[in-house]
């Protein structure tokens, strides 16, 4: 099958497929005379497999590791384990992150007055000192 029906196979586009070759995540497939890229099944299995991990939102480099356990049938599943839980306490962090921002964003909006004055407690707190552990 050709890119675009690799693409439409396994829904990661044309040009995130040329990347993920380009990066040598995935490996280049076979050419015709012509050097058009010949996909396989196992082509876009793999590509399903890619677009899941960064789905869930493993890095590039991730799912390098994931994709390289996957294809080493000797591998550990106490290795894939725990780079799922090392994914899962950076998710974790990012969502504890998330969710202050969003508490601060939340208690500045609740205590500007939304009304036809200029004074805004939203803009005067962005505008404030930066913190000590900011860098410049």
């Amino acid at each position: 099958m050709n890119i675009g029906e690799a693409s439409a196979r396994s829904g990661v586009s044309a040009k995130m497929i040329r990347y993920y070759e380009s990066i040598g995540l995935i490996e280049a497939p076979s050419r015709t005379a012509a050097q058009y890229r010949v996909y396989a099944d196992d082509d876009v299995h793999t590509l399903r497999f890619v677009r899941r991990a960064r789905d869930l939102g493993f890095s590039l480099e991730e799912t390098r590791e994931l994709l390289a356990l996957w294809h080493d049938r000797s591998r550990a599943s106490a290795d894939v384990k725990k780079l799922a839980m090392a994914h899962i306490r950076d998710l974790e962090a990012k969502a504890a992150e998330l969710q202050a921002m969003a508490d601060t964003l939340r208690h500045l909006a609740a205590h500007c007055h939304g009304d036809h004055r200029p004074d805004c407690p939203i803009l005067s707190d962005f505008a404030a000192q930066p913190l000590l552990t900011e860098k410049a």
